[in-house]
């Protein structure tokens, strides 16, 4: 918890696990850029003071926004990883994306494509945060099919790199798509022609 006091000298607590959710949503809109202080502090409820104090400037209010989006929002994707064969993990892999990308609960898309589509080079770093997320997330689906691939679930002629890449490919292009105003019917109808070229790879 932490606090900022209003006018009457009181201390006035916040929880900061509720004002990130809050700051991400406003990030996650308005991209990085186009998200103001003001938007950020009327969004989260405290002050100018109380923000710089708290998180210390714009950019590591990013930062923590993101993780913190990273380890709820996205979460499914961690999940998709326990599926018992590669077919199924990237079938709810991108059926999750899906879902998650389309829910009517917050902007459409997600924040780690939509934060950072335009940033100038004073903002280059905030591309490179979510560049980062977006490897995090390949390079662990990677080493799941990898497992898949020593288990005899996939033939050893499938390149487990190139289809963590073919799946998070299509899973920020519905980002971007889902952004644009694409239903979750279209989306889930290329995730069912994306599953026959997961079968294709089965002899």
């Amino acid at each position: 918890m932490s606090a900022e006091r209003p006018g009457n000298g009181r201390p006035r607590a916040f929880d900061e696990e509720t004002v990130l959710d809050r700051a991400a949503e406003v990030f996650w809109r308005y991209g990085y850029e186009g998200a103001s202080l003001s938007d950020l502090t009327d969004a989260m409820g405290i002050n100018r003071p109380s923000l710089y104090a708290t998180f210390g400037s714009k950019e590591q209010l990013f930062r923590r926004a993101f993780a913190r989006y990273r380890e709820t929002t996205v979460a499914y994707a961690r999940d998709t990883l326990e599926q018992p064969t590669a077919y199924t993990v990237i079938e709810s892999y991108l059926r999750c994306s899906v879902d998650a990308l389309t829910t009517g609960d917050h902007p459409p898309g997600c924040l780690s494509i939509q934060g950072g589509l335009a940033c100038s080079p004073a903002n280059a770093g905030i591309s490179e945060i979510l560049a980062e997320g977006r490897a995090a997330s390949e390079d662990a689906l990677e080493e799941r099919l990898a497992r898949a691939a020593k288990e005899g679930d996939l033939p050893d002629s499938v390149d487990t790199k190139a289809l963590a890449r073919f799946v998070m490919a299509l899973s920020e292009g519905y980002a971007v798509h889902a952004a644009a105003g694409a239903s979750r019917e279209d989306l889930q109808a290329s995730v069912d022609i994306a599953l026959r070229a997961v079968t294709a790879l089965y002899p």
